[in-house]
């Protein structure tokens, strides 16, 4: 009997999905919140609240798609 391929868990499958849905929320509220204190140092609240959530949204994206990167790439060996 061979032994079962730790990444064929529906478990752990869904464990992931849920962390990196996490880490995209946390990057856009990171972003809100700097975005507002921005505004309030700089002025023109709504803008500076934009472009931070943007920013934050850029972010989680991007490191969502490493992780999955890296997790393929260690799926591989």
């Amino acid at each position: 009997m061979s032994p079962k391929d730790p990444y064929d868990q529906p478990w752990r499958a869904a464990a992931l999905v849920s962390a990196l849905g996490i880490e995209v929320v946390l990057c856009i509220g990171l972003g809100y919140w700097a975005g507002s204190i921005a505004g309030k140092q700089f002025g023109d609240v709504k803008t500076w609240i934009i472009g931070g959530v943007l920013v934050g949204f850029a972010i989680g994206i991007a490191t969502v798609v490493l992780v999955l990167k890296k997790l393929l790439e260690d799926k591989k060996e």
